[in-house]
């Protein structure tokens, strides 16, 4: 093991974490509830949306972007549909309370959605459908982010990258989980090529002046490019559409960015659908012709090239599975501006997995 990253376990670094935020000012719930969605994100290997961000949540609690107690107010609008309120409280709190009434909804009624406005950034979107999967629902996940990609034929950035996520549980062959973004890729490995000092692919990005580069500082001061052109624009659009504009919250490019506004709340919107999966069919016939449709795809001839053809949502839980046992990776330079927070409240340290 390298002596710069140290392993840790799972229940250390959430027990870390939420301490931690409990000496910045967070009620203990909620302080959990913002380390088990980082950590899952680490956990599932997606480490652009894990602990490596939470110096930056600390700084807008105490800059009063992010409020640490928010007076969130539901509304339940239709017999399946609510809005949720976050008063610019965690992402990752508000997208739990909106997805549990979703669930709520649909156990009752077969199908449950909630428009929510007034959120910050949320984290990864994987996390709440795997919290409808875990209560045996089928989800599906919108929330729109601050100004990323340019509408397609533009050079200037309007939407966000705006994940988009959607879970069906499966049998013995494992859950359907896709969690993407409309961009090639998520501003967070972008930031990760910058601090690591590496260079990104050419097709991640385009500079101040509309060109294509490799350097992750002028990446980000330009635009990041979509999936498949004009495709992806839409995507964006339709997300921004669901998640913004139909729920009261900042739309269009009004979302604002976390790293680049220190005066305003985001305004961020999210949209959660959950439903049971056996509204049409039979659970245990969900379940075996979703294991066929998994082993007919992992069976399909392999183009050159590949050696395996995987399921969305497979690589993450192989990597899960991975860090369950030896313990998730971290860069002490990542977790150095954490642990000297911590050494200031006199919490007590972060202990490495023994290996």
């Amino acid at each position: 093991m390298s002596t710069d990253t140290i392993h840790v376990t799972p229940e250390e670094i959430v027990r870390f974490v939420t301490e931690l935020l409990v000496a910045e000012g967070v009620p203990e719930n909620d302080a959990a509830t913002v380390a088990e969605c980082l950590v899952e994100a680490d956990l599932r290997g997606v480490d652009t949306h894990g602990v490596v961000r939470l110096p930056g949540y600390i700084d807008r609690v105490h800059q009063g972007l992010i409020n640490p107690r928010p007076d969130m107010k539901f509304e339940q609008v239709a017999p399946v549909a609510a809005s949720l309120d976050g008063e610019n409280g965690f992402g990752f709190v508000i997208a739990r309370r909106a997805m549990d009434a979703a669930i709520d909804m649909a156990e009752g009624s077969g199908v449950g959605l909630v428009s929510v406005r007034r959120s910050t950034h949320f984290g990864m979107a994987a996390s709440y459908i795997l919290q409808a999967m875990r209560r045996g629902m089928a989800a599906i996940v919108f929330s729109n982010a601050s100004q990323a990609l340019p509408p397609w034929g533009g050079r200037q950035e309007m939407f966000g990258t705006n994940p988009l996520a959607f879970g069906v549980p499966g049998g013995k062959e494992g859950d359907f989980l896709l969690d993407m973004s409309p961009c090639v890729a998520a501003r967070g490995k972008i930031r990760r090529a910058l601090r690591q000092g590496v260079e990104i692919p050419l097709g991640y990005a385009l500079d101040s002046d509309g060109q294509p580069t490799t350097d992750p500082a002028k990446a980000l001061e330009g635009v990041l490019l979509p999936i498949g052109g004009y495709k992806g624009s839409g995507l964006s659009i339709m997300v921004d559409i669901m998640a913004g504009v139909l729920s009261g919250a900042a739309y269009g490019g009004d979302v604002r960015n976390q790293y680049q506004d220190f005066e305003n709340p985001q305004n961020v919107g999210h949209f959660m659908l959950a439903f049971k999966a056996d509204l049409f069919l039979p659970m245990d016939q969900i379940h075996d012709r979703m294991d066929t449709l998994t082993q007919r795809v992992r069976s399909a001839p392999k183009a050159e090239g590949f050696d395996e053809i995987l399921m969305a949502g497979e690589p993450e839980r192989r990597r899960e599975e991975a860090h369950r046992a030896s313990g998730i990776p971290y860069s002490l330079k990542d977790l150095e501006p954490l642990l000297t927070r911590a050494e200031k409240h006199g919490l007590a340290p972060l202990a490495a997995r023994n290996t």
